[in-house]
């Protein structure tokens, strides 16, 4: 619910900042019953796009939360195209094109996906601008949550046992002081508990001539753009040249976009006007100054690209980083936003538990210690991408109507083509970032397939994305597993698991038995025994259970003596 200033002072988590990973831990926290207060600087969500690649990993989250289908439906036309067309200008030659399904059948081709693996969900292509109102409209639902909106973060006091976090309205004055067990920043790069940590990021600063460096945005409308515009419809426009690098995207398919180009030396150093930001876009559309079709302007803002950097630490003992106060992305690949969503369902679950009492004094700190590594898996692999595309040189031919621009735009063509498969068909690194090493995950002893970008090999090993799979019924597996623990039973023997279910009740950790006699799954998890994480990850597997189960669960929460 959203709540006027005053009317709640005290919490159990604190929750500074309402982006992605702020509003997805008020969800996650709001449907255990968590008293959670987000405290937000902004009037409401996002104004202007950011992130617009939700990955099938976060789509499978927001199935968990129940509104997969409310995200789908956001953003461009059910029908409308979501390729990746690379041109010399937006009028010019249209140099590649990954071809990739409208929304409308992504439901259907998850369903329809053969070969080695499965997922509940495909990705969806859809601007952060919209994906933020449904997860604060979602979160306004729940009784325990309470955004605060225009409120900001004045300072942050860490106890033994309670964070205080001192605010006051956005436009000054109006202070307010809340209390909470736990604090969490989601507050962006600039986070105030970042620093107030003293945390600094470590990393990669780049520049290059494109996707490094200072970078200009430019939200605005134009219906007549398409006809403009040469080539089929597509959700990514990327002009290749030697004096305007841009990408445009589509926002609502029917005249609303968002254009990005990098700045030169001179440009990054002016104050950039709206007639120079139309300027650019004219440039990149290929036209004369003002030849161009009007285009309104709705917001724009400079940033700085180049970006691969991650916090030195993740948490203290009673407050946590999340989202881009935790790491900064170039957003090649689209891994900043969804990072951040995996941030969120990863500590949440972690904070109720030690909230509800069935979590133990350990199990925080593992939060640190499984999502750090993958911040810098990530932030790498976008690193990687930003430097194929941004450090490819278009050769000086290229925009010449000759024989030797021709040759030129099909090798341009072929290499494009090359690294749009690389950067937009990426389910190895979409599914597979593993907790190997954690306190909290058993190793069965055996070793996961090595790890690749554009494949992905399911495996049941500890420490891993369960593997999906769906149902003679037409459900996925995913809708059966419970909220919070579940003890997968795979073996003929409905008695078996009985030690685990008994010890569960023994310690009140929640767990769900969901017994399956699925063709398929037992091999596919190689164990009649498996338990899964709230997060949707195998903690443990065996073909039997453990000579001391209580010890194996205690373990799994944090509990270990």
């Amino acid at each position: 619910m959203t709540a006027p200033v005053g009317t709640k002072t005290r919490a159990e988590v604190l929750v500074v900042g309402a982006g992605p990973c702020g509003l997805m831990l008020a969800n996650e926290l709001g449907r255990r019953g968590i008293d959670v207060v987000v405290v937000n600087d902004r009037p409401t969500t996002t104004p202007h796009p950011q992130a617009n690649a939700t990955q099938a990993r976060t789509m499978e989250y927001y199935r968990r939360l129940g509104f997969a289908d409310r995200i789908r439906a956001q953003g461009l036309p059910a029908t409308y195209p979501t390729d990746i067309a690379y041109f010399t200008r937006f009028t010019g030659w249209e140099l590649a094109r990954f071809k990739l399904p409208p929304s409308a059948t992504a439901r259907n081709l998850a369903r329809q996906l053969t070969g080695s693996w499965s997922a509940a969900e495909l990705p969806h292509r859809c601007s952060q601008l919209y994906i933020e109102r449904v997860l604060r409209e979602e979160a306004d639902k729940l009784p325990s949550v309470t955004l605060l909106w225009n409120r900001r973060a004045a300072g942050v006091v860490e106890g033994a046992d309670s964070v205080t976090l001192q605010t006051e309205a956005s436009d000054g004055g109006d202070p307010v002081t809340f209390t909470a067990p736990y604090l969490v920043g989601a507050d962006g790069p600039r986070s105030v508990v970042r620093k107030t940590l003293g945390i600094d990021y470590v990393g990669h600063r780049e520049a290059r001539d494109f996707l490094g460096g200072r970078m200009h945005a430019v939200y605005f409308r134009c219906p007549g753009l398409y006809a403009a515009m040469r080539g089929e419809p597509a959700w990514l426009y990327w002009t290749v040249n030697r004096d305007r690098r841009s990408i445009l995207g589509a926002i609502d398919g029917a005249g609303e976009f968002v254009f990005h180009t990098q700045l030169s030396d001179a440009e990054a150093a002016a104050e950039i006007t709206d007639a120079m930001a139309r300027g650019f876009f004219e440039q990149a559309l290929g036209v004369a100054p003002g030849a161009g079709p009007p285009i309104e302007i709705i917001s724009r803002l400079s940033w700085h690209a180049g970006a691969a950097l991650v916090a030195r630490h993740m948490q203290s003992p009673r407050m946590f980083l999340g989202g881009d106060a935790a790491h900064l992305f170039t957003p090649t690949g689209g891994l900043g936003y969804n990072t951040a969503i995996e941030d969120a369902v990863n500590l949440a679950w972690k904070l109720a538990a030690r909230l509800r009492g069935w979590g133990g004094d350990t199990l925080l700190e593992s939060y640190e210690v499984e999502r750090r590594p993958i911040a810098e898996r990530n932030t790498g692999h976008a690193r990687r991408f930003a430097e194929s595309v941004g450090g490819f040189v278009p050769p000086e031919t290229l925009e010449t109507d000759t024989a030797a621009g021709a040759a030129a735009r099909a090798e341009a063509g072929a290499y494009l083509d090359a690294h749009a498969r690389a950067e937009f068909n990426i389910p190895g690194i979409t599914f597979g970032a593993r907790y190997d090493g954690s306190p909290l995950i058993a190793s069965d002893g055996t070793q996961p397939p090595p790890e690749t970008i554009n494949t992905y090999v399911p495996t049941a090993c500890p420490g891993g994305r369960a593997p999906h799979l769906w149902l003679e019924d037409g459900a996925s597996l995913y809708d059966r597993l419970g909220f919070e623990f579940t003890l997968l039973q795979l073996g003929g023997d409905a008695a078996l698991g009985r030690p685990l279910v008994d010890a569960a009740a023994d310690l009140a950790i929640p767990l769900t038995v969901l017994a399956l006699d699925a063709p398929g799954a037992r091999d596919l998890y190689a164990a009649d025994l498996v338990l899964i994480r709230p997060d949707q990850i195998v903690a443990w597997r065996g073909a039997r259970p453990p000579a001391d189960p209580a010890t194996l669960l205690r373990r799994l929460v944090g509990r270990a003596a």
